[in-house]
C-alpha cells in the first residue's frame, strides 16, 4: 500500500511539471503575440529607430475614422507646438485628402503607415512590398512626395520588414513611450503613461476615432513636457540631431 502511494505521488508530481511546461509555453506565446519589442536590427543590417539622444518626438497613427485627428490638430496648433510626425496609412490619406492637405499645411511630417492595416510579420516579401508601394502611389497622387520614414502598421516588424523598407528607402520607426491611449484607459492613466519621457524618446499616440480621449490628454501632456525642459521635434529631426538607438535582434 506504501508503495502504491509512492507511485502516485511521482506520478503526480510529474503530471504537474508537465502542466506548468504547457502553461508556460501558452503563456509565452501569449506575451509574445501582445507585446511589441521596441526595436529590431542587426550588426550589419538595416535598422529601426526607436529612440534618439535628445529632444522628444510626438508621433501620431491614423488608420481610420474622421473625428479625432483635426481636434488633436486643433491643440498642437493652439499649443504652438511647430513639429510632431503623423504616421498615415495610405487607405486612410486617399479618403481624407482635406485632412492630409492640413496636417502638410501647418507643417507636420508624415510618415507612411502601410496601406491596408496588416501585420507585416505575417506577409510574404513581396506582400509587404505591394503594400508599401500602394501606400508610396497614394501619396504621390496627394502630392506628398519624399517621405523618408515609415513605422509597421500593427507595430510587429521582423528583419524582413527591415529589408524591404530600406530597398523603398524607408527608415523604420518604433517607439519607446507608448501612451496606450487607443485603450482609452481615462486620460490621466494616458498622462501617466507618457510621464516617463525623457531625453530621446518617441512617443506613441493616435489620432484614428479609435482613440477618444487622446485630444484631451495632449494638453497635459505637451505641458508636462514642457516643464521637464524638453523640447519637442519631428522625429527625422531627432535623427539627424543625434544618433538614433537600435537594439540587435537575436
Amino acid at each position: 500500500m506504501n508503495f502504491f502511494y509512492v507511485l502516485n505521488g511521482k506520478r503526480i508530481k510529474q503530471l504537474l511539471l508537465i502542466l506548468f511546461a504547457a502553461f508556460f509555453t501558452a503563456w509565452f506565446f501569449y506575451l509574445e503575440n501582445y507585446i511589441h519589442i521596441p526595436t529590431f536590427s542587426e550588426k550589419d543590417g538595416p535598422k529601426a529607430v526607436y529612440k534618439g539622444e535628445k529632444d522628444v518626438a510626438l508621433t501620431f497613427n491614423i488608420g481610420w475614422g474622421d473625428e479625432k485627428a483635426e481636434p488633436i490638430l486643433d491643440v498642437l496648433k493652439e499649443k504652438n507646438i511647430p513639429t510632431a510626425t503623423f504616421f498615415l496609412s495610405g487607405a486612410w490619406a486617399e479618403r481624407h485628402p482635406t485632412i492630409v492637405e492640413r496636417i502638410v499645411k501647418e507643417g507636420y511630417e508624415i510618415g507612411i503607415l502601410g496601406y491596408n492595416y496588416e501585420d507585416y510579420t505575417e506577409l510574404e516579401e513581396s506582400e509587404i512590398k505591394k503594400d508599401l508601394s500602394r501606400a508610396q502611389e497614394a501619396f504621390k497622387k496627394l502630392n506628398i512626395k519624399n517621405i523618408k520614414l515609415v513605422r509597421a502598421p500593427t507595430g510587429h516588424f521582423d528583419q524582413k520588414t527591415l529589408k524591404v523598407a530600406t530597398q523603398y528607402g524607408l527608415t523604420v520607426v518604433h517607439w519607446s513611450i507608448d501612451s496606450k491611449d487607443w485603450t482609452n484607459p481615462g486620460v490621466e492613466v494616458i498622462l501617466e503613461n507618457v510621464s516617463k519621457a525623457k531625453k530621446g524618446d518617441i512617443i506613441l499616440l493616435h489620432a484614428s476615432d479609435s482613440a477618444k480621449q487622446t485630444a484631451s490628454a495632449l494638453p497635459a501632456i505637451i505641458d508636462n513636457l514642457n516643464k521637464k525642459g524638453l523640447k519637442l521635434v519631428s522625429v527625422s529631426e531627432m535623427i539627424a540631431n543625434a544618433e538614433s538607438k537600435t537594439d540587435e535582434i537575436k
